[in-house]
């Protein structure tokens, strides 16, 4: 099976950039032809360019809820952001949005989509570094990646 582990964010802004952090320790733990470790801060239909031609893909990246406690790792599915799909602008895909575009186009879609969402404490401040927290939390991202590609 054709895969890509992809991570999302932006590597300056602290938390942002936890999803590329945890896709540089899977590529550094796991060695596959069929696997391919990459990274963007690519967002909505720019995805699309990232994602056609694999059968699955495992995205890693920050996320904030109401609710949520910084470090927490969440498993969710692109049906899980099904209630963002209805958007006031075109320019505000998101991935939902994109998939079903890319479905409409008759592009080559992965069947399979997981998500790796951490809770981030701080995606606003200029720093290479994660929150404490965070940096706490990407051991325990990256397990959960490396099972998902083994399971």
């Amino acid at each position: 099976m054709k895969t890509l582990v992809l991570g999302l964010g932006n590597p300056i802004l602290s938390d942002d950039g936890v999803g590329i952090k945890v896709a540089h320790e899977v590529a550094n733990q796991f060695n596959s032809p069929q696997v391919t470790v990459a990274e963007t801060s690519a967002a909505g239909l720019s995805l699309l360019d990232s994602i056609v031609g694999y059968d699955q893909v495992i995205i890693i990246d920050a996320i904030q809820t109401k609710k949520g406690k910084a470090g927490q790792i969440y498993r969710m599915k692109p049906e899980d952001f099904s209630f963002a799909k209805h958007l006031s602008s075109p320019h505000q895909i998101n991935l939902v949005t994109a998939l079903e575009l890319g479905k409409m186009l008759n592009l080559v879609m992965p069947q399979k989509i997981t998500i790796f969402a951490v809770e981030a404490k701080d995606i606003a401040s200029f720093s290479e570094k994660c929150t404490p927290e965070i940096e706490r939390a990407i051991p325990e991202a990256v397990k959960m990646v490396l099972e998902e590609l083994v399971g």
